[in-house]
């Protein structure tokens, strides 16, 4: 597996977690940030959200599907997404909030 080196003030080892994709999607997919290991950890949730940004090619779509432990994503997320991307080719929206109480922002990467 591919060692990734992103500063984004995280204090956790990456051994810890598992990561949210190990590859490269050449497709639309779905990435699930609702597991417990990022319901204590927002730091966590926004990095792996990024990479899965990153692992996503052109002409794609990731759903980043947040723990309901954070609310609604524009108070944590969207800062980070345009942070990373903001004068790249990256464009999100929000889609809805999930039945579990989670939320979905769809990230197009053009």
């Amino acid at each position: 597996m591919a060692s990734h080196s992103h500063d984004h003030g995280d204090d956790h080892a990456h051994g810890e977690t598992e990561p949210v994709t190990d590859r490269n999607h050449d497709n639309s997919w779905s990435a699930n940030l609702e597991k417990p290991q990022y319901e204590d950890d927002l730091s966590l949730l926004k990095r792996h959200g990024i990479e899965a940004v990153e692992h996503t090619t052109s002409g794609h779509h990731v759903n980043l599907v947040t723990h309901k432990a954070h609310g609604h994503p524009e108070g944590f997320l969207y800062d980070a997404l345009d942070d990373r991307f903001g004068d790249k080719d990256v464009e999100w929206e929000y889609i809805e909030q999930c039945g579990c109480g989670g939320h979905v922002v769809r990230v197009h990467v053009n």
